[in-house]
Protein backbone atom coordinates (compact mmCIF):
# COMPACT_ATOMS: atom_id res chain seq x y z
CA UNK A 1 0.00 0.00 0.00
CA UNK A 2 1.64 3.21 -1.18
CA UNK A 3 1.25 6.14 -3.53
CA UNK A 4 4.13 8.57 -4.27
CA UNK A 5 7.60 8.23 -5.72
CA UNK A 6 9.00 7.66 -2.19
CA UNK A 7 7.23 4.28 -2.09
CA UNK A 8 8.51 3.02 -5.46
CA UNK A 9 11.92 1.58 -4.41
CA UNK A 10 10.23 -0.31 -1.57
CA UNK A 11 7.71 -1.92 -3.92
CA UNK A 12 10.44 -2.83 -6.42
CA UNK A 13 12.60 -4.44 -3.72
CA UNK A 14 9.69 -6.49 -2.38
CA UNK A 15 8.77 -7.63 -5.91
CA UNK A 16 12.37 -8.86 -6.37
CA UNK A 17 12.29 -11.02 -3.25
CA UNK A 18 8.64 -11.89 -2.58
CA UNK A 19 5.27 -12.54 -4.20
CA UNK A 20 3.13 -9.40 -4.18
CA UNK A 21 -0.55 -10.36 -4.42
CA UNK A 22 -2.03 -6.86 -4.66
CA UNK A 23 -1.13 -3.19 -4.66
CA UNK A 24 -3.33 -0.55 -3.06
CA UNK A 25 -2.82 3.08 -4.04
CA UNK A 26 -4.75 6.35 -4.12
CA UNK A 27 -7.23 6.97 -6.97
CA UNK A 28 -5.91 8.61 -10.15
CA UNK A 29 -5.84 12.40 -9.74
CA UNK A 30 -5.87 15.35 -12.19
CA UNK A 31 -2.33 16.55 -12.84
CA UNK A 32 -0.55 19.30 -14.78
CA UNK A 33 -1.99 22.18 -16.76
CA UNK A 34 -4.31 19.94 -18.77
CA UNK A 35 -5.66 18.38 -15.54
CA UNK A 36 -5.56 14.93 -17.12
CA UNK A 37 -6.02 12.00 -14.78
CA UNK A 38 -2.63 10.60 -13.81
CA UNK A 39 -1.87 7.31 -12.08
CA UNK A 40 0.38 7.24 -9.01
CA UNK A 41 4.05 6.20 -9.37
CA UNK A 42 3.24 3.06 -7.36
CA UNK A 43 0.41 2.10 -9.74
CA UNK A 44 2.76 2.43 -12.72
CA UNK A 45 5.17 -0.09 -11.19
CA UNK A 46 2.36 -2.48 -10.30
CA UNK A 47 1.02 -2.42 -13.87
CA UNK A 48 4.53 -3.06 -15.27
CA UNK A 49 4.67 -6.22 -13.15
CA UNK A 50 1.07 -7.32 -13.81
CA UNK A 51 0.08 -6.98 -10.16
CA UNK A 52 -3.65 -6.34 -9.44
CA UNK A 53 -4.23 -2.71 -8.39
CA UNK A 54 -6.94 -1.44 -6.03
CA UNK A 55 -7.67 2.27 -5.62
CA UNK A 56 -10.22 2.81 -2.85
CA UNK A 57 -11.30 6.40 -2.20
CA UNK A 58 -11.57 5.39 1.46
CA UNK A 59 -10.65 1.81 2.24
CA UNK A 60 -12.55 1.81 5.54
CA UNK A 61 -15.83 2.31 3.62
CA UNK A 62 -15.27 -0.52 1.12
CA UNK A 63 -16.32 -3.65 3.00
CA UNK A 64 -16.13 -5.95 -0.07
CA UNK A 65 -12.54 -4.88 -0.68
CA UNK A 66 -11.63 -5.47 2.97
CA UNK A 67 -13.23 -8.95 2.82
CA UNK A 68 -11.28 -9.76 -0.36
CA UNK A 69 -8.06 -8.59 1.32
CA UNK A 70 -8.73 -10.84 4.32
CA UNK A 71 -9.35 -13.81 2.01
CA UNK A 72 -5.94 -13.28 0.40
CA UNK A 73 -4.38 -14.22 3.78
CA UNK A 74 -1.21 -12.20 3.20
CA UNK A 75 1.90 -12.77 5.33
CA UNK A 76 2.46 -9.00 5.48
CA UNK A 77 0.70 -5.79 4.56
CA UNK A 78 3.41 -3.22 3.83
CA UNK A 79 2.53 0.47 3.91
CA UNK A 80 4.74 3.27 2.54
CA UNK A 81 3.14 6.72 2.23
CA UNK A 82 -0.26 5.30 1.27
CA UNK A 83 -2.18 8.35 2.47
CA UNK A 84 -5.04 6.60 4.29
CA UNK A 85 -5.65 5.39 7.84
CA UNK A 86 -6.21 1.61 7.82
CA UNK A 87 -9.29 0.17 9.56
CA UNK A 88 -8.80 -2.41 12.30
CA UNK A 89 -10.06 -5.28 10.12
CA UNK A 90 -7.19 -4.59 7.70
CA UNK A 91 -4.60 -4.26 10.48
CA UNK A 92 -5.58 -7.75 11.70
CA UNK A 93 -5.55 -9.37 8.24
CA UNK A 94 -1.90 -10.44 7.75
CA UNK A 95 -0.32 -13.56 9.23
CA UNK A 96 2.66 -11.64 10.62
CA UNK A 97 2.01 -7.90 10.70
CA UNK A 98 1.11 -4.63 9.04
CA UNK A 99 4.45 -2.84 8.75
CA UNK A 100 4.84 0.82 7.90
CA UNK A 101 7.96 2.57 6.64
CA UNK A 102 7.95 6.14 7.98
CA UNK A 103 10.41 8.79 6.82
CA UNK A 104 11.63 9.99 10.21
CA UNK A 105 13.45 8.84 13.31
CA UNK A 106 10.32 8.10 15.32
CA UNK A 107 8.88 9.23 17.66
CA UNK A 108 10.05 12.53 16.11
CA UNK A 109 8.13 13.92 13.11
CA UNK A 110 4.99 11.85 13.05
CA UNK A 111 2.66 12.96 10.26
CA UNK A 112 2.51 13.83 6.59
CA UNK A 113 5.70 15.79 5.79
CA UNK A 114 8.52 14.50 8.03
CA UNK A 115 11.43 15.08 5.62
CA UNK A 116 10.45 18.69 4.90
CA UNK A 117 10.02 19.59 8.55
CA UNK A 118 13.26 17.91 9.66
CA UNK A 119 15.15 20.22 7.28
CA UNK A 120 13.02 23.30 7.99
CA UNK A 121 13.76 22.82 11.70
CA UNK A 122 17.49 22.49 11.06
CA UNK A 123 17.91 18.87 12.19
CA UNK A 124 21.44 17.47 11.86
CA UNK A 125 20.23 13.84 11.72
CA UNK A 126 17.33 12.25 9.86
CA UNK A 127 16.27 8.77 8.86
CA UNK A 128 13.55 6.19 8.41
CA UNK A 129 11.79 3.87 10.86
CA UNK A 130 9.91 0.64 10.29
CA UNK A 131 7.03 0.18 12.72
CA UNK A 132 4.04 -1.99 13.51
CA UNK A 133 0.83 -0.27 12.48
CA UNK A 134 -1.98 0.56 14.88
CA UNK A 135 -4.98 2.90 14.88
CA UNK A 136 -2.99 6.03 15.83
CA UNK A 137 -1.03 8.21 13.41
CA UNK A 138 2.56 6.86 13.30
CA UNK A 139 2.32 5.75 16.93
CA UNK A 140 2.99 1.99 16.57
CA UNK A 141 5.87 0.06 18.11
CA UNK A 142 9.20 0.67 16.36
CA UNK A 143 11.08 -2.19 14.67
CA UNK A 144 14.27 -0.96 12.95
CA UNK A 145 15.88 2.35 11.93
CA UNK A 146 18.30 3.87 9.44
CA UNK A 147 19.97 7.19 10.30
CA UNK A 148 21.98 9.64 8.19
CA UNK A 149 23.64 13.03 8.66
CA UNK A 150 21.94 16.12 7.23
CA UNK A 151 24.44 18.68 5.95
CA UNK A 152 23.70 22.40 6.27
CA UNK A 153 23.00 22.72 2.52
CA UNK A 154 21.13 19.45 1.93
CA UNK A 155 17.72 19.98 0.31
CA UNK A 156 14.45 18.10 0.75
CA UNK A 157 14.98 16.52 -2.67
CA UNK A 158 18.44 15.19 -1.76
CA UNK A 159 17.38 13.78 1.61
CA UNK A 160 14.16 12.32 0.13
CA UNK A 161 16.17 10.43 -2.51
CA UNK A 162 18.58 9.01 0.10
CA UNK A 163 15.80 7.91 2.43
CA UNK A 164 13.59 6.29 -0.22
CA UNK A 165 16.45 3.96 -1.27
CA UNK A 166 17.74 3.24 2.24
CA UNK A 167 14.15 2.80 3.42
CA UNK A 168 13.54 0.10 0.82
CA UNK A 169 16.58 -1.85 2.04
CA UNK A 170 15.52 -1.44 5.67
CA UNK A 171 11.98 -2.59 4.90
CA UNK A 172 13.17 -5.79 3.27
CA UNK A 173 15.46 -6.54 6.23
CA UNK A 174 12.66 -5.79 8.70
CA UNK A 175 10.26 -8.19 6.97
CA UNK A 176 12.81 -11.01 7.01
CA UNK A 177 13.96 -10.39 10.60
CA UNK A 178 10.39 -10.03 11.90
CA UNK A 179 9.25 -13.27 10.25
CA UNK A 180 12.29 -15.00 11.76
CA UNK A 181 11.46 -13.69 15.25
CA UNK A 182 14.65 -11.61 15.45
CA UNK A 183 13.02 -8.26 16.33
CA UNK A 184 11.70 -7.06 19.68
CA UNK A 185 9.30 -4.16 19.00
CA UNK A 186 10.02 -0.99 21.01
CA UNK A 187 7.25 1.28 22.27
CA UNK A 188 7.45 4.93 21.27
CA UNK A 189 7.92 7.53 23.98
CA UNK A 190 5.07 9.97 23.31
CA UNK A 191 6.84 12.65 25.39
CA UNK A 192 9.61 12.77 22.74
CA UNK A 193 7.22 13.03 19.79
CA UNK A 194 6.39 16.00 17.59
CA UNK A 195 4.23 16.45 14.51
CA UNK A 196 5.08 17.13 10.86
CA UNK A 197 1.85 18.54 9.39
CA UNK A 198 0.90 18.80 5.73
CA UNK A 199 2.58 21.70 3.96
CA UNK A 200 0.36 24.67 3.15
CA UNK A 201 0.99 27.45 0.66
CA UNK A 202 1.81 29.93 3.41
CA UNK A 203 4.38 27.54 4.91
CA UNK A 204 6.79 28.89 2.29
CA UNK A 205 6.20 32.60 2.98
CA UNK A 206 9.52 34.08 4.13
CA UNK A 207 9.60 36.32 7.20
CA UNK A 208 12.71 38.46 6.77
CA UNK A 209 12.76 39.19 10.51
CA UNK A 210 13.85 35.57 10.97
CA UNK A 211 17.56 34.76 11.07
CA UNK A 212 19.51 33.98 7.90
CA UNK A 213 19.98 30.35 8.93
CA UNK A 214 16.25 29.86 9.66
CA UNK A 215 15.31 31.25 6.22
CA UNK A 216 18.03 29.12 4.58
CA UNK A 217 16.54 26.02 6.26
CA UNK A 218 13.06 26.95 4.99
CA UNK A 219 14.33 27.35 1.42
CA UNK A 220 16.12 23.99 1.32
CA UNK A 221 13.29 22.21 3.18
CA UNK A 222 10.80 23.26 0.47
CA UNK A 223 13.01 22.65 -2.58
CA UNK A 224 11.98 21.88 -5.30
CA UNK A 225 8.30 22.20 -4.29
CA UNK A 226 6.23 23.88 -3.01
CA UNK A 227 9.19 26.29 -2.54
CA UNK A 228 9.85 29.28 -0.30
CA UNK A 229 8.76 32.66 -1.64
CA UNK A 230 8.70 36.41 -1.04
CA UNK A 231 7.36 39.50 -2.81
CA UNK A 232 9.63 41.64 -4.98
CA UNK A 233 7.60 44.77 -5.73
CA UNK A 234 4.28 43.30 -6.95
CA UNK A 235 5.66 39.95 -8.11
CA UNK A 236 5.95 36.68 -6.22
CA UNK A 237 9.58 35.61 -6.25
CA UNK A 238 10.15 31.93 -5.51
CA UNK A 239 13.53 31.35 -3.89
CA UNK A 240 15.12 27.99 -4.66
CA UNK A 241 18.68 28.32 -3.40
CA UNK A 242 20.47 30.42 -0.78
CA UNK A 243 23.75 30.74 1.11
CA UNK A 244 24.38 32.19 4.57
CA UNK A 245 27.03 34.86 4.01
CA UNK A 246 27.80 36.16 7.50
CA UNK A 247 26.00 36.84 10.73
CA UNK A 248 26.40 40.62 10.98
CA UNK A 249 24.10 43.28 9.54
CA UNK A 250 22.74 46.59 10.79
CA UNK A 251 20.27 47.04 7.93
CA UNK A 252 16.50 46.62 8.14
CA UNK A 253 15.37 43.00 7.45
CA UNK A 254 14.37 42.33 3.83
CA UNK A 255 16.59 45.03 2.29
CA UNK A 256 18.38 44.08 -0.94
CA UNK A 257 21.93 45.24 -0.18
CA UNK A 258 23.70 44.05 -3.33
CA UNK A 259 22.87 42.40 -6.68
CA UNK A 260 25.61 40.79 -8.77
CA UNK A 261 26.54 37.52 -10.49
CA UNK A 262 26.98 35.83 -7.09
CA UNK A 263 23.35 36.52 -6.18
CA UNK A 264 21.01 38.87 -4.33
CA UNK A 265 22.36 39.84 -0.90
CA UNK A 266 19.52 40.46 1.59
CA UNK A 267 19.60 41.55 5.23
CA UNK A 268 17.63 39.44 7.71
CA UNK A 269 16.73 39.62 11.40
CA UNK A 270 20.15 38.11 12.11
CA UNK A 271 22.79 38.02 9.40
CA UNK A 272 22.74 38.24 5.62
CA UNK A 273 21.44 35.79 3.06
CA UNK A 274 22.62 35.39 -0.51
CA UNK A 275 19.82 34.30 -2.87
CA UNK A 276 21.38 32.33 -5.74
CA UNK A 277 18.40 30.89 -7.68
CA UNK A 278 14.95 32.39 -8.27
CA UNK A 279 11.76 31.88 -10.26
CA UNK A 280 9.23 34.53 -11.25
CA UNK A 281 5.66 33.85 -12.48
CA UNK A 282 5.63 32.37 -15.99
CA UNK A 283 9.40 31.93 -16.04
CA UNK A 284 11.75 29.01 -15.47
CA UNK A 285 13.90 28.49 -12.40
CA UNK A 286 17.13 30.39 -13.06
CA UNK A 287 20.35 31.25 -11.30
CA UNK A 288 20.45 34.92 -10.31
CA UNK A 289 23.49 35.27 -12.58
CA UNK A 290 21.38 34.21 -15.59
CA UNK A 291 18.24 36.05 -14.50
CA UNK A 292 19.88 39.48 -14.26
CA UNK A 293 21.26 39.19 -17.81
CA UNK A 294 17.81 40.09 -19.14
CA UNK A 295 15.94 41.32 -16.06
CA UNK A 296 16.47 43.96 -13.42
CA UNK A 297 16.66 43.35 -9.68
CA UNK A 298 17.13 46.67 -7.89
CA UNK A 299 19.42 47.24 -4.94
CA UNK A 300 17.62 49.13 -2.14
CA UNK A 301 14.21 47.45 -2.64
CA UNK A 302 12.65 45.65 0.32
CA UNK A 303 11.48 42.06 -0.07
CA UNK A 304 8.16 41.55 1.71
Amino acid sequence: MGTPDFAVPSLKKIIEKHSVKAVFTQPDRPKGRGKKLAMSPVKEVAIEHNIPVFQPEKLKNELDTIKMLQEMKPDFIIVVAFGQILPEDVLKAPRYACINLHASLLPRYRGAAPINWAIINGEKKAGVTTMLMEKGLDTGDMLQKFQTDVSEDMTFEELHDILKEEGAELLLKTMEDYAAGKITPIKQNDAESNYAPLLKKDTGKINWNDSADKIHNLVRGLYPAPSAYTNYNDSVMKIHSTKIVDMSTNKEPGLIEEVNNDGILVSTGKGKLLITAVQFPGKKLMSVKDYIKGNNIEKGIFLR
